[in-house]
């Protein structure tokens, strides 16, 4: 261990110790994964007679995150998204970290992105189309702000070993009222194991730019989806700001999953009644207010942006 922390530099070894599983095993979960499953059926219950088969309400963080914001933004955007720039950076960055977790030989920034827009581009999903249609200067702007991102993860995670048992971009789902409710998340990176009814698992998202609570609230999020579909939670949920360098973590706890099991079924109620029941959606004016593509005929929102420009 002393000659592969010699190799490390001092933000890799950081995150190292934070992942490394402690001396001291947590304690087993007990009936806790049952009770959230109980609270989860519960509350959601309601809506049963709300989505009517074969519709489902599938609620990712994207919506959770969304719809405690700005519901009237978060549905507006849901309705106009498009592929651009610094949307399709996310899907690249990823799609390369999650190629260098797995390749053989030396992992080169420039070649996994490479990669990554090839087997994007060559793909069915959505983004197919849009770098299929970037000219060359569109698409080595966006390759160069990739290399950027990777060689940064590159530079604060350190290798990773198989027996860290590395999971990238896992989907997790979890399904009530038989299919009409969907829990689903892709989680960025997952390490390490269980060991029987003890979390042992780590959960690492990597973020752009500033970590902000909705973060937080998402990796809440993927610890309960976790718990719910193993019946054991992970252990820790970490954010890697990938522009600072910094990881943000914190120990999944019975309150921890309780808190986000309670936030998911008042955002899944709240969006039975928006798609199902015709509610009007909130507005609630915030710093997404600067990128809504409703805010020029927002009321409260243009009144958020002049005193943000104060």
């Amino acid at each position: 261990m002393t000659d592969e922390r010699s190799s490390l530099n001092p933000t890799q070894r950081r995150t190292l110790e934070l992942l490394r599983r402690p001396a001291e095993p947590p304690e087993p979960v007990g009936d806790v994964v049952d009770g959230l499953v109980a609270l989860l059926e519960d509350g959601l219950g309601p809506l049963v007679d709300v989505i009517e088969t074969p519709n489902r309400l599938v609620l990712h963080k994207h919506a959770l995150a969304g719809l405690n914001a700005c519901e009237a933004s978060w549905m507006a955007e849901r309705a106009s998204f498009a592929w651009s720039t610094r949307t399709a950076r996310g899907t690249v960055v990823h799609k390369a970290i999650e190629l260098a977790v797995h390749w053989h030989g030396e992992p080169i920034p420039g070649e996994l992105v490479e990669h990554a827009v090839e087997r994007l581009a060559a793909s069915d999903r959505s983004i197919a189309s849009y770098l299929g249609a970037l000219d060359p200067a569109e698409r080595a702007e966006l390759v160069a702000a990739c290399v950027d991102l990777v060689s940064k993860f590159q530079e604060c995670v350190p290798p990773l070993r198989a027996a860290f048992r590395p999971v990238s971009e896992s989907r997790v789902e979890a399904k009530f009222l038989g299919g009409r409710v969907v829990l689903t998340g892709v989680v960025d990176l997952t390490l390490g194991r269980p060991d029987g009814d003890r979390p042992g698992k780590v959960i690492l998202d990597y973020k752009t730019g500033q970590v902000h609570a909705a973060h937080r609230e998402d990796l809440r999020f993927y610890a309960l989806l976790e718990a719910v579909r193993l019946g054991v939670p992970p252990r820790l949920v970490a954010t890697l700001e990938l522009d600072s360098g910094t990881v943000h973590h914190e120990t999944v706890t019975p309150a921890l999953l309780e808190a986000a099991a309670r936030r998911v079924v008042d955002t899944a109620r709240r969006l039975a009644a928006l798609d199902h029941l015709g509610a009007e959606p909130v507005r609630r004016p915030g710093p997404r207010c600067r990128w809504c593509p409703i805010a020029s005929g927002c009321e409260p929102g243009k009144a958020w942006l002049a005193g943000d420009d104060r």
